[in-house]
């Protein structure tokens, strides 16, 4: 008995193991068609997040790469408080700061949330993400700006990059001064061509090829300012328009990226990316519904600071949760719909919604 005990185990280790592997390969060829909706938003480490360009951008539509912004929703209706609302929060306390939002959100006190309210609501959180970032630069800027000179230039930013990925400072430091070859890696030398096309960029005119701090907020954060805005915009049509026209037609806009799908998770992956793009093309950024996107639509599309936009977004927001439609969100409703607002699923939601609230 002890024989076959100890072979079972054995052909059950092996078989396990053999699972694993199975699992590890299909993980590296299945490839998530929307990386915005998997990928970690929070930074990989602190000295590369001080200076170094974000994808993602709080409070804005679209990410840097092209992707929608799935945490979008989230962003513009919890705004800082967002951290608060993770998986792993106690129910009833999520329950009660959600009720304590939307006593703010409704400012009337009415009861209920009206379009209105909401655009304000999303206005004044949208600009508390720009305070945020505007903070979080002043340290950044401190931290590529050693001489204290209020101005950083191209030579003393790339030094600040390459540092922290691993290069030693004062080696990088003294072969620039003496303009010798640093012998980086292909993908770095990429980088450095693009941040360094940037960078330039968000050096106001006249151009003097040095950023102050302001400059340096555009260069971080190009959604606060108009002109990086625009460039923003100018690059991401560059990697998604395929026939060179400087315009988005839904084909173009809707295209997988390049990948093979080796499972049907990952093919539903795909199939939910070409759903959410299509309808986000068609009733939100192609403003004429010309079937073209123009630069110009989809600045305004990506502007977080847009009144209209806000006011939109208000509508869209309420009627994913207005049950009984009459244009405005009750407390019970934004209870229910918890999930979209909140990203954290309420139990109970109805619970002593009335003595609560």
């Amino acid at each position: 008995m002890a024989v076959w005990r100890r072979l079972w185990c054995r052909n059950l280790l092996a078989v396990s193991l053999l699972f694993c592997i199975l699992l590890i390969t299909m993980d590296v060829h299945a490839r998530p068609a929307n990386m915005s909706a998997s990928k970690d938003k929070t930074p990989a480490g602190k000295d590369d997040n001080e200076i170094l360009p974000q994808d993602h951008m709080n409070g804005v539509k679209m990410e840097m790469d092209g992707h929608l912004n799935k945490d979008f929703h989230q962003e513009v209706f919890l705004g800082k408080e967002m951290e608060e609302f993770d998986e792993d929060s106690e129910p009833r306390r999520n329950r009660k700061k959600l009720i304590e939002i939307f006593t703010k959100v409704d400012f009337n006190k009415d009861r209920s949330v009206s379009a209105k309210e909401m655009q304000r609501w999303i206005m004044e959180k949208t600009e508390e993400h720009f305070q945020e970032a505007m903070e979080e630069n002043k340290n950044s800027f401190r931290a590529v700006d050693p001489d204290g000179d209020g101005h950083v230039t191209w030579d003393e930013y790339k030094i600040k990059f390459l540092a922290s990925k691993g290069f030693n400072e004062k080696e990088v430091a003294d072969k620039i001064k003496n303009n010798e070859d640093l012998k980086l890696d292909e993908e770095t030398q990429e980088v450095l061509e693009s941040l360094k096309d940037r960078w330039f960029q968000a050096d106001n005119p006249p151009p003097d090829q040095l950023l102050n701090e302001q400059e340096f907020l555009s260069f971080l954060h190009p959604e606060h300012s108009r002109g990086m805005l625009k460039y923003m915009v100018k690059e991401i049509v560059r990697d998604l328009d395929q026939d060179g026209d400087k315009k988005l037609t839904l084909s173009e806009f809707i295209s997988l990226p390049v990948g093979t799908v080796e499972n049907q998770q990952a093919q539903d992956i795909d199939d939910d990316w070409v759903r959410e793009r299509k309808k986000e093309f068609e009733d939100v950024i192609d403003s004429d519904h010309d079937g073209i996107v123009t630069m110009e639509e989809l600045e305004e599309y990506m502007d977080p600071m847009n009144e209209h936009n806000a006011l939109n977004e208000a509508k869209q927001m309420i009627a994913v949760a207005d049950e009984n439609q009459n244009h405005n969100l009750e407390l019970d409703e934004i209870l229910k719909y918890s999930e979209y607002f909140t990203g954290s699923k309420l139990m109970d939601y109805a619970r002593n919604v009335h003595e609560e609230f």
